[in-house]
Formats: structure tokens, sequence, C-alpha cells
């Protein structure tokens, strides 16, 4: 049989949403490669995506239902069937239902797809189950929150605008492992003259392509984006025109907030020198076209909300908006273009239901009554090694009056505790539709080879259960294309100005912006907001970030071979690779350590073995683990959301994985 080359789309979290070509040969995908068809992606891959073929057709792979035999944790399992899987989790969640209600019943997913019916595949089915709902807001939600605050529904620019831009800022941004393809914008603006600056807490290998980097002591950015504005406006360096026209709140902003933040304060709260926040205020004010790219570390402290709020006031005071090229890139929204309203089925919730944050999955499994979680279904998600406070979510998942079902790819350390594992398929095995939040793109993915094994997709399987479960609802009847083309049959009005012919075919289509889009701000005063009188914060400030009670910062940072839990299977991302932790040679100094020896990093809630890497990268005071690993390659039986705390964000209730700090001992 001769080879073809099948169009698919990459499914993990990441803003690039990569569109692929696969080749397939003999009902197996032999290659996968970028399509250089893309508009953003331009048929570049990451290291994590060049070899999907060999994640898709590992010998690792689940193939077939899993009934638990040993211990939770101890990964033994026999095979069953499908028939028998479904009928056991039916009858074990009718006996839960009957003795405690159906919000003993806990979903939870995040992220593992971004494909938006098999993301959402649960929905519907747990609110017509009348489970407890998921707070799904791990990732970003205070970033999302605080430029919500000041720029309210406004997207963000063409990211391709980064070719214009006199001065690019990647702030709190390793592009390197979480953003890969809007550094070719980066690239080729830096050969047209631009600039590129790095504001970061430690030299992420992003630094390599900086100009010039700036580490900020953790969670202080707000109080650099102050300290900034508040030399741009005493030395008049602020776009008067442009805030008398676009600017709602600068007056008191200028007046209430900016006073309390001279370069000197700023320098205290932040660590770098006055004389450079000075330096850094001029170039940026003077910049023909400033552009920040925000990423999503700074949200990732108590103050996160306010951080990016604050840092999303400095192109307004730059009148950066005004200008091609200038601005700000955060998460780009494309949610208005398709309503997934169908897909989750809001109207199946009859009544309230409780709603469990994914952030406090800990305390959920372990201290939740009235009732309690007496079963999880856990899908594209791993939270034994992605929720924070590790120790508190190994304990719920080992209990054994909890009932958990995971739908997973691989034997995950979730998978491992679970009562019923099922087989799910990769994104090549089914159908689905993605949009980005890095590019304003959308594509369409029709499977490019059949299941692998008896592995089926979380719609289907959602299916199965409905009918288990006796639902009859149709939205149970239809496939995921049925969904699919129901969503495209009745285009939202910004989808309709895309070719729907091409994205019916596979082919990438891009959503247009307006021509006017970067000077109509869609706030209440249709200004960018800078005082929010309504708010019970009505003007941005510094807040300070939570911390331990420990003398160094730890910083859990994304890596280029791991995308948070996934890619763990591949064994040649990982080969010469191990567990580490980054430490500044005085910190290492101090305690007596060396590179290379195994050390243990420690705070109130746990203790993991890292291999201690020492790097002048790394300030001191602050120490790096790059990556979510697998307990099993771990050098000890834990990893670094085991020193995680459950803490959220000041708004939007989000994680705050950055917030902790530790010490570290050898051994």
């Amino acid at each position: 049989m001769p080879s073809e080359i099948k169009r698919s789309v990459c499914p993990y979290d990441c803003p690039d949403t990569c569109s692929l070509l696969v080749t397939v040969e003999n009902g197996r995908a032999a290659a996968v490669a970028g399509d250089p068809a893309h508009p953003f992606t331009r048929g570049m891959l990451c290291p994590k995506m060049t070899h999907y073929e060999r994640t898709v057709h590992s010998p690792d792979r689940l193939t077939s239902p899993l009934l638990r035999t040993g211990p939770k944790g101890a990964g033994q399992f026999r095979e069953i069937s499908w028939r028998e899987a479904v009928d056991r989790i039916a009858a074990r969640w009718r006996e839960i239902i009957a003795d405690y209600g159906a919000e003993a019943v806990l979903p939870y997913s995040y992220a593992g797809t971004m494909g938006l019916v098999q993301r959402n595949a649960g929905h519907a089915f747990f609110h017509r189950l009348g489970a407890s709902r998921l707070e799904r807001t791990i990732c970003s939600s205070s970033k999302d929150a605080g430029w919500k605050t000041v720029m309210g529904a406004t997207p963000c620019p063409h990211p391709d605008e980064a070719l214009d831009s006199d001065l690019i800022i990647l702030w709190s941004l390793n592009a390197v492992a979480t953003n890969i393809h809007f550094l070719h914008s980066v690239r080729e603006a830096k050969k047209r003259g631009a600039r590129v600056w790095l504001i970061d807490t430690y030299e992420t290998p992003t630094a390599r392509l900086a100009d010039r980097v700036f580490l900020t002591r953790p969670g202080a950015d707000a109080a650099l984006a102050l300290g900034m504005m508040h030399v741009m406006a005493r030395d008049g360096l602020v776009d008067k025109a442009f805030i008398a026209e676009h600017v709602h709140g600068y007056d008191e902003f200028a007046a209430r907030t900016l006073p309390d933040y001279p370069p000197g304060k700023t320098s205290a709260l932040t660590g770098l020198p006055a004389e450079v926040i000075e330096e850094m205020a001029r170039a940026y004010a003077t910049a023909k076209a400033p552009l920040i790219r925000l990423g999503s570390g700074l949200c990732r402290y108590g103050n996160g909300a306010m951080t990016v709020r604050t840092v999303t006031c400095l192109p307004a005071l730059a009148g950066a908006w005004a200008k091609r090229g200038g601005g700000q890139l955060s998460n780009l929204s494309t949610g208005a273009a398709i309503d997934t309203a169908p897909i989750t089925r809001e109207d199946f919730i009859t009544a309230p239901t409780r709603i469990v944050n994914m952030n406090k999955l800990g305390d959920a499994l372990t201290g939740l009554d009235a009732p309690p979680v007496m079963s999880l279904y856990v899908y594209h998600s791993n939270p034994a090694a992605i929720a924070p406070d590790q120790n508190k979510v190994l304990a719920g998942l080992a209990r054994e009056d909890l009932f958990t079902v995971v739908h997973e790819r691989f034997l995950t350390d979730t998978a491992r505790y679970a009562d019923i594992v099922l087989p799910a398929t990769t994104s090549l095995e089914h159908s689905d539709i993605y949009r980005s939040y890095g590019h304003y793109c959308l594509q369409r993915a029709y499977p490019v080879i059949g299941p692998v094994g008896e592995a089926k997709a979380n719609w289907d399987v959602f299916r199965l259960l409905a009918a288990a479960m006796g639902f009859t609802d149709d939205l149970f009847a239809h496939s995921a294309d049925d969904l699919i083309e129901a969503l495209l049959a009745k285009p939202s009005p910004w989808l309709a100005q895309t070719d729907l012919g091409k994205l019916r075919a596979g082919e990438a289509v891009e959503l247009p912006l307006p021509p006017a889009s970067k000077l109509t701000f869609k706030t209440p005063s249709g200004k960018i907001e800078l005082l929010s009188p309504t708010d019970a914060e009505p003007l941005p400030r510094y807040l300070p970030p939570h911390g331990d009670d420990a003398p160094l910062w730890l910083m859990t940072a994304p890596t280029t071979v791991l995308l948070n839990s996934s890619f763990a299977e591949r064994a040649d991302l990982l080969a010469g690779q191990a567990m580490t932790l980054q430490m500044n040679p005085a910190d290492a100094a101090a305690r007596g350590l060396t590179n290379g020896q195994q050390v243990t990093a420690f705070n109130r809630r746990g203790e993991v073995a890292f291999v201690l890497k020492v790097t002048p990268g790394v300030p001191a005071g602050v120490t790096v683990a790059e990556g979510v690993w697998r307990i099993g390659d771990a050098p000890g039986d834990r990893t670094v959301n085991a020193l995680t705390s459950q803490r959220l964000t000041d708004r939007a209730a989000g994680s705050t994985f950055y917030d902790t700090k530790i010490d570290v001992r050898a051994g």
C-alpha cells in the first residue's frame, strides 16, 4: 500500500497549535512533519512533536481496559472488555449516587487535548449526571483576569505585528519551551534592527536570544512595571495625546499610585539597580513601537491577577497601541469564533451543583464531606503529577473507598491508582476542531489512522457511559463529526468570514482582525481602563507574593523536553536528562553542596530528591526545577509538586505554583 500524507493538528496545551503533515504507511503513522502552509507555524515543529509517531505507536500505549488487581499505586491490573468496564463503572456510580448523591462523583480534566470536542467531551455527561463541577483554573486564569480588568474584551494584536516592533519584551516567557513559533517574528525583527529584552526570574534558555536580560525577584514584576511608569510620568515621557483620547483614569493613577514607586523603592522590591529601572523606563517610553509578549509565569503567584493588570498598563502610558508593532500580546482569545455551548450543555444542569477547584484536589479528596468525593473520573490529565500539594493528592488517590477511573494513553502516575483504566486515542485517531491562544488560526482534524488497539476517544466513551446510565438525550446519539458539523453549519459572524470549505477540508484558516481593532477598546468606557471605579481595587498597585517560611524561592518552570507531564513516555526526549534542581553557586557553597550530587528540597508540605545543577544563571535566593517528571523517573519517590501549594491567586482562583519557597540539604 503506498504511503499517504494527511493533515492533522498538534493537540497539546501550547499557544502555537501547530498544523501537522502525517505520513501514513500500512495504517500506521510513519512520520510527522510541520505543515508549511500554516500561516503561523510555517512548517516548523518543536522537538517534542517532531517524532510524534513515537508517542502514537509507543510500546507503552494502553490498548485495552484494565481492572486493578493489586494495591492502589502499585500499577497491577488485568485486562477486561469494554463491556465489563462500562458496566462496572455504571454499577458503582449507581451505588454511590444512591448512598451519597451524584455530587459524590467528581470529574477531573484539563488540557491533555485542546480540541474543542474531545477536551469538553465530559461536560454534558457530568452535568446530566448531576456530578460536582470542576473549576478548571490551573493554568492562567489570573492572567486573563488581569488583562480584562484593563482591556476588557479587547483582542490582542496579530502576533506577526512583532515584525514591525523596534523593542520586543519577552516578559516571564521562556519562548524556547512554550511559544517557539513566536520566535520566528522575534528573529526577523532583530534582523530589522529591533532590540529584544527578557524579563524573568532566572536565565532561561530564551535568554540566549535576548539583547538584554533583566532578572527580577520572584513575584516582583508589578513593582518593576510601576517603577518604570513612575519614571515615565515623572520625566514627561508618557504619550499625553494618546492618554487623553484612549485612556481612562490616568490622572488618578499618576496621582494616587505612581508616587509610591520611585526607583529606589522599586529597586528594593525587584533587586534591579535603580539606574537600570530608569534606563528601562526611558528606553521603553522612547521606542517607536514597543511590544510586550507576556508569558504566564508571572501570574502564578498569589498576586498574579494584579501583577498582570499592572504590567498591562505600560503600553497605555507609552501610547504603544497606536503604533503597528506596539502594544501587548497576552493570551489571544478566539472563543467568540466557535460557541461550545452545544457540546458542554450547561442546560443539563437542572439544579446548582458543587464546584471544586482543580488546584485544591488534595483537599477535595481528603477533606470534603456532605458529600465526600467517592468517585473520581480523570481524562486527559494527570493530577498525581501536575496538581499542587502532591502528598495530599496521592493520599486521596490511595483511599480504598475512592472509586477512580482514568481514561488515558499511558499508565501515568494517576492511572496507577485507578480501579479501572480505559485506553484513550491520540489526536491522530479521532476527529476534532482546534483553535489557538497564540494565533488566530482554526483547523479541523480527521483521524489519519485507526484506533491503536481498543483505544477510544473521550466523546465515544462518554456516549457509552451515557447509554449505560440510561441517558436518552439526543446529544449522545451524535458522533464527534456530527458535533463539529453542527458547529460549522451555523457559524458565528466571525467564523463566517473564513473559508469554511478549507476548514472542512482540514486546512488551517485564519480569523480576520478588524482593521481598527487596535484602537477599539472593548471596555465599559470604550477606553483602556487604568481606573476601575466599581472594582474592590480601583487602581493597580503592587501586592507582595505569598511565599513560605523558607529561604529559597522555587521556580517550577517549563522545560523543552516535557509539556507539563506529557511526553514522559518518550525515551528519546529524556535521554541524558535528569530531574535537576538549579541553584546559584553561592547558595550551594553556603550549604556545602556540589554540582551533580543528589539533594533534597523540602518545606512544610513535603520533600523531593533532585540532582543538583549549580549555575550562575540562577540568582542567589532562587532555585529552579524544570519540568513535571514521572515518579518512576525521579531520584526519589516524589516530584516537584510535593512542594507546591493549593493556595489560589488573588483573582480567578488560579494556581500559585511559583509562590513557593524551600530549603535544600544534601542527600
